[in-house]
């Protein structure tokens, strides 16, 4: 199974563009794990926070509502699944991107 659940902050505009006459919006999204850990005295400590950024890939409607609502800053909840795309760019470099395709996703409160 291919799942991915994420919440998180959106970190840019999203970029619309057109493919095949259907609509794709692609934006970044933050997500931040808050850490705990213990003193060598057993006490709680706060540890350095940890972010992630993903790549966000939205198609056709979900494309065309994040193209109107969507902005930098939004708390998003997204469900999809994680694509990994290969390709050689124009000086014959190997070039990998991991993204988050979208299959649902919400807008939640700040």
């Amino acid at each position: 199974m291919n799942k991915v659940i994420l919440l998180g902050h959106v970190g840019r505009d999203p970029k619309i563009r057109i493919v095949d006459s259907s609509t794709v919006a692609e934006f970044s999204l933050a997500t931040t794990e808050k850490r705990r850990g213990r003193a060598a005295d057993g006490s709680p400590v706060d540890m350095p926070e940890i972010t992630e950024w993903h790549n966000i890939v939205m198609w056709g409607r979900a494309a065309e509502f994040a193209e109107k609502y969507i902005r930098k800053g939004t708390r998003l909840l997204v469900e999809g699944k994680i694509r990994t795309r290969y390709w050689e760019d124009h000086n014959a470099i190997k070039r990998t991107v991991t993204e988050i395709y979208v299959d649902s996703f919400e807008l939640l409160p700040k």
